[in-house]
């Protein structure tokens, strides 16, 4: 009895479960933790949404069971979204499903969609869900390569004519987690092609759909392309969008089929989010986009900050063209650790906590995530105990100028 259960053997150790308690340790001895490890927003959520929520919570009706699809006008809103941001038209009753985040949604899938032994095509490294959901599911993962490339869809193509049996899903994530990778519409139309001339669903998480920083090029949705809604979703969440990462809402929306399988899975597990949660994301969806503008301005410049004082302190970082993350390779003295242990050594010696890229996939561990969830003020200070660390001098390493 004393063996893990079949699912729980599916799933290696949390790579976070091995920082965090280095992390306690040291606060718990006084040291002042800078964390950039979990990507927490740190900002409020905007005051409207949280009054809508105080005005709603107070009629006892709202305190029933809600809808495990999401109420009506938190759909409508969501429809209306799509049509304003990218000029897609979907039906709210039968091609949008809200979730309790992305992530919930993206599991839920999985679970909807895979029988034992499919294949699924996830970007490695990734946020973890992508793989984890179909893993648990009792699916089969192949990576791909998460830049979308000239080699992509090479890839793509060398993955459905050597997996047995032949993939059911691809995995697409861009804005991506980690990496901070960005795809424009000329790559996502290649894909569909491709993916609907092989019957393969694409499943793309645009959880990050709103943070970017070329005002002349929002991402697009994989659902802009004519004929991709025949075998695509799409996820998003309102996590970052609007600092309401407690609040857990996200949707789903794209494909009838899918949309109707997962609502099925859904409509088995919970009752949807609290009514008064639903009611206040459905005023932020309808509100004006100036909180958004806000929140990507903060985040704009927390990155340059980040980019510029690291690069002072010898630490060159790759500038992020969108999320709320930079990617950064391993300094060189270092790399021979891997992530693991380099993001050990930066809590231990600087008190600045990272997530090890590891933690995303095999092909992450040269890299670790830094999440702009610190102030200026903070990232500062954390690129000046890091500089400490690599012996650099002031004014060495070579800052990247900054665009956008």
């Amino acid at each position: 009895m004393t063996d893990d259960f079949h699912r729980i053997r599916r799933l290696p150790p949390y790579v976070f479960a091995h920082i965090d308690p280095i992390k306690a340790k040291a606060r718990a001895e006084g040291v002042d933790i800078i964390d950039l490890g979990m990507g927490n927003p740190d900002m409020p959520t905007p005051a409207h949404i949280v009054e809508k929520l105080q005005e709603t919570v107070k009629d006892p009706r709202t305190h029933r069971y809600s809808s495990s699809r999401g109420i009506p006008g938190l759909r409508k809103a969501q429809a209306s979204y799509y049509g304003r941001r990218f000029g897609v038209k979907l039906n709210p009753d039968t091609q949008i499903v809200a979730t309790l985040g992305s992530k919930e949604g993206f599991a839920n899938m999985a679970s909807a969609i895979t029988a034992p032994g499919d294949v699924v095509l996830v970007p490695n490294p990734t946020y973890p869900i992508h793989a984890f959901g179909f893993i648990m599911a009792g699916g089969v993962v192949r990576s791909m390569p998460a830049d979308p490339n000239e080699d992509f869809m090479r890839s793509l193509d060398r993955a459905v004519r050597h997996s047995i049996p032949k993939p059911i899903a691809l995995v697409l994530n861009y804005p991506a987690n980690p990496t901070a990778y960005t795809a424009n519409l000329d790559f996502y139309t290649e894909v569909v092609k491709y993916c609907k001339a092989n019957d393969i669903f694409i499943l793309s998480d645009l959880a990050y759909s709103e943070i970017y920083f070329d005002a002349d090029a929002p991402p697009p949705s994989v659902l802009q392309v004519p004929g991709a809604i025949d075998i695509s979703v799409e996820f998003t969440s309102m996590s970052k969008t609007y600092s309401m990462p407690g609040w857990r809402v996200g949707f789903a929306v794209g494909n009838e089929r899918l949309i109707a399988a997962l609502a099925r899975v859904k409509s088995y597990l919970d009752y949807g989010a609290f009514t008064p949660i639903q009611v206040a994301a459905t005023a932020a969806l309808n509100g004006s986009d100036d909180v958004i503008e806000d929140v990507r301005k903060i985040y704009k410049s927390r990155r340059d900050v980040l980019v510029e004082s690291f690069a002072r302190s010898g630490w060159d970082i790759p500038v992020p063209k969108a999320t709320m993350f930079a990617w950064a390779p391993i300094p060189a003295q270092f790399a021979h650790l891997g992530s693991l242990e380099f993001a050990k050594l930066l809590i231990k010696e600087t008190g600045v906590g990272v997530a090890p890229g590891v933690g995303f996939g095999e092909y992450g561990d040269q890299y670790i995530r830094l999440a702009f969830v610190e102030n200026e003020q903070r990232i500062r200070q954390a690129a000046r105990n890091i500089k400490k660390l690599l012996g650099s001098n002031s004014g060495s390493g070579n800052v990247v100028p900054l665009s956008a």
